[in-house]
């Protein structure tokens, strides 16, 4: 916690700094930093991120990567298709900026979820049941960096761009739960959760909005750390907590440290004020929320990347579920509100990190939880389908401009061998860690190590 109270007296006397307790799920940042690592070695993790952009809702796989134009009407997308920089690889229309990017990304279209369900998918059974993925990716790596005190993992919802954004979590699946791995591997939460419980500015409510005064104070207490006059009696490891909150992190995930045509770059909320999206819908603010942040959590993934996070998990809201039902948008109307903001934003990512180098060090993931219906039902939407989905890679050194696999004609299942979520983990690990290593450590968990070393990697990407 990070508290700042009465402006009045001079920062070094009466003013506090309680720089201890920056914590995941009850751990403090001066703990996690003095915990010997259970995991990270030179030799196990490779230096890439991942960011994984689940797309909420789960999204049709033929409205986004899989037309099928040549099916009746009915199936075929209803937004029509668009051509790319890739032969024989066309999207639906909502994606005319990535269609130009098609050369730096793959996608498959023969990936299986499974179900048809709302939730993150169980990744293992046997004990760490419905661990998210940046919480084993915490477990193999440690959770906060060994130099930096960076937090190995992230997980960006809208609040942590947003103010006005709600803080709580999806009741649909919870990105952040660590299951039994334990409360020290829950990813970092900006703006909700840990972080938001644990990184409070307890100022009077005048001076909290005194954006001015409050810099003001911080750069005091930077002044004051430097010195020392502040850090007396501490640990080193509460020093570092100290420096943690005071730099690293503080830096990394503040977005006013960035060029603001950079930020206007990534924006999406220009793109459709909330007055342009229907409120016959109740997932009205869901959309507004979505067209409103996602581009800027994408740049603050970007940050991460620089700064050293592993894992970055990235989610705005329920948008991609198209019943066209009194919550829900059809396809057609459904993916203006959620496909523009989304061709923007992982665009513009995707050329920032090959623009910046750093294209084959980041790999980004964008699926959802399933697919939708092949055809349309009767309202002009997509209902639920978990025998097919889309899936779109870009970087980490794979293959790219390669479309994986083949869908049946109506695109409702797999035509060539199916790509499942064990496929995409194995591929993910092959990215992120040295696998072969990790069957030589025995504090790690055996679910754990079988779960990346025993299936095998998307065919055509490694």
């Amino acid at each position: 916690m990070l508290s700042l109270f009465n402006p009045n007296a001079p920062v070094g006397r009466r003013a506090m700094l309680r720089a201890g307790t920056l914590g995941l799920g009850g751990f403090s940042l001066s703990h996690l930093l003095g915990l010997k690592s259970q995991a990270a070695t030179a030799d196990l993790v490779r230096n890439k991120t991942v960011v994984f952009l689940f797309m909420q809702g789960g999204p049709s796989q033929i409205e986004t990567f899989d037309p099928k134009m040549s099916a009746p009407a009915g199936i075929q997308s209803a937004t029509g298709e668009i051509q790319t920089t890739v032969p024989g690889m066309t999207f639906g229309g909502t994606f005319p900026l990535l269609a130009k990017q098609a050369h730096r990304l793959s996608i498959v279209r023969s990936f299986v979820t499974g179900d048809g369900n709302h939730d993150i998918k169980p990744v293992l059974t046997n004990g760490l049941y419905k661990a998210s993925l940046g919480s084993i990716y915490s477990r193999v790596a440690g959770p906060m960096h060994p130099v930096n005190g960076i937090p190995r993992s992230a997980m960006l919802y809208p609040a942590a761009v947003d103010t006005s954004a709600k803080k709580e979590t999806t009741s649909f699946g919870n990105h952040a739960d660590p299951g039994v791995l334990g409360s020290a591997f829950t990813p970092f939460l900006p703006g909700t959760g840990p972080l938001n419980d644990n990184m409070r500015l307890n100022l009077p409510e005048d001076r909290f909005t005194d954006r001015q005064w409050l810099l003001r104070q911080l750069d005091r207490i930077n002044r004051e750390v430097d010195s020392g006059a502040l850090l007396t009696g501490m640990d080193k490891f509460q020093v570092q907590a100290a420096s943690t909150i005071l730099s690293n992190v503080a830096d990394a995930f503040n977005l006013s440290k960035e060029d603001p045509r950079q930020i206007a770059r990534y924006d999406t909320a220009p793109l459709m004020t909330p007055d342009q999206i229907s409120r016959q819908w109740n997932n009205h603010p869901h959309y507004v929320s979505h067209v409103k942040t996602l581009g800027k959590l994408m740049l603050l993934a970007r940050r991460l990347c620089e700064s050293g996070v592993g894992f970055i998990t990235v989610t705005t809201d329920f948008v991609w579920d198209n019943h066209a039902d009194s919550n829900n948008a059809g396809v057609e109307e459904g993916m203006r509100y959620c496909g523009h903001p989304f061709d923007h934003a992982v665009s513009t990512f995707i050329e920032d990190l090959h623009q910046r180098g750093l294209s084959d060090k980041v790999l980004l993931v964008c699926c959802g939880e399933m697919g939708r219906s092949p055809r349309l039902n009767k309202r002009g939407g997509r209902d639920h389908w978990g025998n097919l989905a889309p899936l779109l890679v870009s970087g980490g050194g794979l293959a790219m401009g390669k479309v994986i696999g083949q869908s049946t004609r109506d695109a409702a299942e797999p035509l060539s061998e199916k790509v499942t979520i064990s496929n995409l983990l194995a591929t993910l690990g092959e990215v992120m860690f040295e696998v072969p290593q990790m069957r030589l450590r025995p504090d790690l968990p055996a679910d754990l190590v079988k779960l990346f070393a025993e299936s095998r990697p998307i065919p055509g990407l490694t």
